[in-house]
């Protein structure tokens, strides 16, 4: 037998205090059930969540019953129980509900699906639930912004290391752990590299390092939607230490670059553990490449202590990558027979088709808010399947077209580079090589590279 689910949601003690509460929802529920003679329900309740999302348990355990065909009716108390969101709303008593014969009543809006006049009813109502809940955020947005301009913090969420937050006074107050954050701040104006500074002080990432360096609230700034306001906590650095750090990190991100300008830098994997490799200067003969692995200084880059993977001269990858590309080994993957022309007379088909659906769908809409016809509701879902089939098949036309113009603009392309490769700088030949080549795997002596065109892989 079919019972009626009575749902209920209150996310916070205001809201129950304003008449929400679940008590007094499941009073006036009961009632309705008494009223209308509904003597096999349940309650669905979740207490202290938002109806911002639908990721709730007692809503999902709803769903779940009215897709197995255990619910006759869904009650509310108002419509904002069920979700605050127009899309979510929608979504639920759209495809949930009405998709599995369900209706849908809130009794505050006097709403009942089952009616012409319900339905209508239910988009005016939703929208207006949408409209106040963004009011609501934009309001919070503007509280916050003045809040930050005063100088106090946000609140709680992430308080920045080496604070705490005082929830009285809602400034940062600092921590034992400020005394770190001078220590990380006093190495790198010694010249100390960020990962070693995250060695020395049992960070766990150099990355750590660099977001507490980067951070201007250490010296007395709160930084709120790009702008920066004078904050009301003590700094634990003076600002021109900040500055002076800045200045060095600076520096050492242009010489950075500068060096990551190795034809493969950021590409390149061993084929014995799957870790990142790296250029290593080895002395005035050039570079090797190393596996991450045998490398302890970065261990969180360390797939495998004991990777033997030869230790081999950078040049000859570098040569054997670029023999390949500009001989074009895999040019046969690339021959086409020009399969762009065809799915285009395929996509004009299938968009006749889906226009043909839409009106069709359009017109049993319009039929079906004047009589509520199971024959009606069945031949709807039936076209919406049809169409849902019909974007799949578009869709996968224009990823055949796209991958097809994809391969045409790069064999032309490689045709042009083997002319002038050798007039091309370092940058240029490193853009070439990002835009064609996936990864480069290195196993001893031995090369594969992996070629990328729209998300697939190609080998020679």
């Amino acid at each position: 037998m079919r019972k009626t689910a009575l749902y209920i949601r209150v996310s916070t003690d205001a809201q129950a205090e304003e008449g929400y509460s679940i008590e007094a929802q499941k009073e006036m529920l009961s009632s309705f059930c008494k009223m209308k003679g509904i003597k096999v329900y349940e309650f669905y309740i979740d207490g202290g969540f938002t109806g911002s999302n639908i990721d709730r348990p007692e809503l999902q355990r709803l769903v779940s019953h009215v897709k197995n065909n255990k619910i006759d009716k869904v009650v509310v108390y108002k419509i904002d129980r069920l979700s605050r969101s127009q899309k979510d709303t929608l979504y639920l008593i759209e495809d949930i509900f009405s998709m599995n014969n369900t209706e849908f009543i809130s009794l505050n809006e006097n709403l009942d699906t089952s009616t012409p006049i319900g339905r209508a009813m239910l988009g005016i109502m939703s929208a207006f639930a949408q409209l106040e809940r963004e009011t609501i955020r934009e309001r919070t947005r503007i509280g916050m912004k003045e809040r930050v301009k005063s100088g106090l913090w946000m609140g709680g969420g992430r308080v920045p290391f080496g604070y705490d937050y005082n929830k009285n006074k809602g400034i940062l107050v600092k921590n034992k752990d400020s005394e770190k954050v001078v220590q990380i701040y006093d190495l790198f104006l010694k010249g100390y590299s960020l990962q070693k500074i995250a060695n020395m002080l049992g960070l766990k990432y150099e990355k750590l390092a660099a977001q507490i360096i980067t951070r201007k609230t250490n010296a007395g700034y709160i930084c709120y939607n790009g702008e920066e306001y004078r904050g009301q906590h003590e700094p634990i650095v003076t600002l021109d230490t900040y500055a002076q750090a800045m200045e060095i990190l600076k520096e050492r991100s242009v010489k950075k670059i500068v060096d990551s300008e190795h034809l493969l830098q950021g590409i390149l994997y061993c084929g014995k553990c799957g870790a990142k490799m790296r250029y290593q200067k080895w002395g005035k003969k050039g570079y090797k490449m190393y596996c991450y692995s045998q490398q302890k200084y970065k261990m969180y880059l360390v797939k495998d202590p004991n990777c033997d993977n030869l230790k081999v001269w950078a040049d000859d990858i570098e040569d054997t990558v670029v023999k390949d590309l500009l001989n074009m080994t895999w040019n046969n993957t690339l021959e086409t027979n020009d399969p762009g022309r065809l799915s285009l007379s395929i996509l004009e088909l299938l968009q006749q088709q889906l226009n043909i659906h839409t009106e069709k769908l359009r017109r049993l809409y319009k039929l079906y808010s004047v009589a509520d016809d199971d024959i009606l509701l069945q031949t709807i879902n039936s076209v919406k399947e049809d169409i849902s089939k019909i974007n799949k098949q578009i869709i996968n036309e224009q990823v055949k077209q796209d991958i097809s113009t994809k391969l045409s603009d790069t064999k032309n392309m490689l045709k042009d580079v083997a002319n002038i490769w050798d007039y091309m700088s370092s940058k240029e030949k490193q853009n070439i090589i990002r835009n064609i080549v996936d990864k480069v795997v290195v196993i001893d002596n031995n090369v594969k590279v992996f070629y990328k065109l729209i998300g697939k892989l190609i080998t020679p």
